[in-house]
């Protein structure tokens, strides 16, 4: 609410309020001024010129002089800093001499003013002082000045800088991730019709040979259809909704298959509320199946297992085909898929390995816990 009452503010009502707020530090910096110029006065008044050596009077009359020119010298840097900084980089110094130039020339005209009223500068001496203080207050003012504002005004081009650069950055690592999030729903889109094909295959074998079993195979395939639809909108989803929709499609494939495909799930009960990409055991599963249970007669045994070792989560795929390498995998097979979302989501840190261990082939999916 504030933000977008602040934007329709008129540009003439901006600069009526920055003028007040100007206006207002202005009379604030020569009052308080003033206010500290006659306290020290009084205190010098009570003791008396008389009891005043000359050393003390040049003390109090340098620090009437450096009281009216420093307060209104900071206000000015302050003001010229502000408003001049960003916009003219090369000519803010000479703005800034500019300024204290007329701070210093209003100290000095000021400070002699109240020291007259005091009685410590004659009336006829009051020009005469004006005058004697006004180059050496100028070179003063302006090497002081000039020298904090060199340094506020690196400070501030400083700090532009480093905010421009982690503006820059905030916005390179959202575009990043903009796009390694469009990209993940390219794959994740693209796994889903490969998928929804080889469970339609699977019906449309039973349907001549058992239409009741086929109608039941399409609840299940409804089922699994839902959840393809809602781990669409997720990156990750739990192991434990990943192995329901495996079991569904290993059921619909043993309709199939009969006793040709056999198949077992050892996972730990702790692990089921790990978070794994959605449908990625499912693509090791249906791999197994296409490639070893439907190309030999004597099918195929599948076994799902998974572990945590280090830190790491491994779940494992083990049937007992011929096996195969990765290096075959082209970027439109399903394991490609799964090997590009897994660098997508982990990076380096989620890996795809296949192995041959004890006369078996075994697909590891790992990433971190």
């Amino acid at each position: 609410m504030n933000c977008a009452s602040d934007s329709t503010v008129p540009d003439s009502t901006k600069s009526r309020n920055t003028a007040s707020v100007l206006a207002r530090r202005i009379l604030r910096t020569l009052l308080i001024a003033a206010a500290v110029a006659f306290i020290c006065l009084a205190i010098f008044l009570a003791l008396g010129h008389s009891r005043l050596s000359q050393s003390g009077i040049e003390l109090a009359v340098s620090f009437v002089y450096s009281i009216f020119i420093s307060l209104p010298s900071m206000l000015v840097l302050h003001w010229v800093g502000n408003r001049y900084a960003a916009k003219h980089t090369r000519l803010v110094y000479v703005f800034h001499a500019l300024g204290l130039l007329c701070a210093a020339s209003f100290g000095v005209l000021a400070g002699s003013l109240l020291l007259r009223v005091a009685g410590m500068i004659l009336y006829g001496n009051y020009w005469s002082a004006v005058w004697s203080a006004f180059p050496f207050s100028v070179v003063i003012t302006l090497i002081v000045g000039l020298t904090i504002a060199s340094y506020e005004t690196l400070r501030y081009k400083l700090q532009s800088t480093t905010l421009e650069l982690r503006t820059k950055q905030v916005e390179q690592e959202r575009a990043y991730k903009l796009l390694a999030e469009a990209q993940l729903s390219s794959l994740e889109s693209r796994i889903h019709p490969h998928f929804l094909f080889n469970t339609l295959n699977s019906i449309a074998a039973l349907i001549p040979k058992d239409p009741i079993l086929a109608e039941d195979t399409v609840g299940k395939l409804a089922s699994l259809l839902r959840f393809s639809l809602n781990a669409n909108q997720k990156s990750l989803v739990l192991l434990s909704q990943e192995l329901k929709i495996v079991r569904d499609y290993l059921e619909i494939e043993k309709t199939r298959f009969g006793p040709r495909l056999s198949y077992a799930i050892d996972v730990p009960e702790n692990l089921l509320d790990v978070k794994v990409p959605p449908l990625a055991l499912q693509s090791l599963v249906d791999n197994a199946v296409k490639h070893v249970a439907a190309q030999r007669g004597q099918g195929a045994a599948i076994r799902l297992s998974g572990s945590k070792e280090d830190g790491r989560i491994r779940l494992e795929v083990i049937d007992d085909g011929p096996g195969f390498s990765l290096d075959a995998i082209t970027p439109d097979h399903g394991l490609g898929n799964l090997i590009a979302r897994l660098e997508l989501l982990f990076g380096a840190a989620g890996q795809l390995e296949v192995a041959r261990e004890y006369g078996r082939t075994v697909v590891r999916l790992s990433f971190p816990a």
